[in-house]
């Protein structure tokens, strides 16, 4: 049976940049890492991020390590490891049964889907970007939107999606590639690739899709996921020599100082307890459901 394990546990749910820098910066600061994959909306960035764990790829962000866990001692046996956060498609559901959480936050980037009421879940609950009210479904919340990126939200709610991307060099929208159609993505073409317009960076559905001008592949969605309808594909990045698509980029680590701010300062006003530990018998064998029938994210 694994022991016990003594740092404050800290789930994030999402597996993207955004999310994998906060997963980064509370490993730092001693919590114990989960980071629970939703495949809505797929990850493109990947080498920003640690969701290629998943799939057993190896993935390190500033010296931490993620690792895929995909059962119970699988999570105490990756968390009980330096510098490491474990990755898995355990969904939150699955993960509340082993007892209190002492931070969660919501790095899902659901733009426009209803958030759920998250905050008797956790002692501090953090919802980032567009979706949250304080008081209603998050305790606090920070700003993603790129003009106020990292604003802390302790009244009201954040601001709604624009639907208008942050400009890279001098692009915006245009460097992305999106889904016409729903279909399944095929593409054999690694992140950092340098490409040219019009070279078919993969296809949906048997049909090419191009990149819509030169640049270095920034990102792209991982081959043999099932995509929606207006999914971003891939993206250009279109700066030369100063492009860059891996590490920890300057808007998630905005992103992620804010939410540690934000935890330490609610951490200050309540005692945090150890709350990493085997589950009882009975979550035991609701795990074991739960992993016999995985969310798989080619089936979306």
């Amino acid at each position: 049976m694994p022991q016990r394990h003594r740092r404050p546990l800290a789930i994030v749910l999402g597996t993207n940049e955004i999310a994998s820098a906060v997963a980064v910066l509370l490993r730092r600061q001693g919590y114990s890492v989960v980071l629970s994959h939703d495949p809505a909306p797929p990850v493109m960035r990947r080498a920003m991020a640690f969701h290629d764990a998943l799939y057993d790829d190896r993935c390190v962000l500033e010296t931490v390590v993620g690792r895929r866990a995909e059962t119970w001692p699988e999570l105490v046996q990756v968390l009980a490891a330096p510098n490491t956060v474990a990755v898995t498609r355990l969904a939150l559901t699955d993960l509340i049964v082993q007892g209190p959480i002492d931070v969660l936050v919501d790095g899902r980037m659901q733009k426009y889907a209803v958030t759920p009421d998250l905050r008797h879940l956790a002692g501090i609950t953090v919802g980032l970007g567009p979706g949250f009210r304080i008081g209603f479904n998050c305790d606090i919340a920070v700003e993603t939107c790129p003009a106020c990126t990292g604003l802390l939200v302790t009244s009201g709610a954040t601001l709604d999606a624009d639907g208008i991307p942050a400009r890279l060099g001098n692009a915006g929208r245009e460097r992305f590639a999106y889904a016409p159609a729903a279909g399944r993505w095929r593409t054999a073409i690694e992140i950092g690739t340098r490409v040219f317009k019009g070279f078919p960076v993969g296809h949906l559905d048997g049909v090419p899709v191009a990149a819509p001008f030169d640049g270095v592949l920034r990102g792209v969605v991982r081959d043999g996921l099932f995509v929606p309808v207006r999914t971003k594909l891939l993206e250009i990045d279109p700066r030369g020599r100063q492009a860059r698509w891996t590490g920890i980029d300057e808007r998630p680590r905005a992103i992620a100082l804010a939410t540690l701010k934000a935890v330490m300062s609610r951490a200050a006003q309540q005692p945090l307890q150890p709350a990493f530990a085997p589950p009882t018998a009975m979550a035991s064998s609701a795990l074991q459901v739960s992993i016999q029938n995985p969310e798989m994210p080619a089936s979306r």
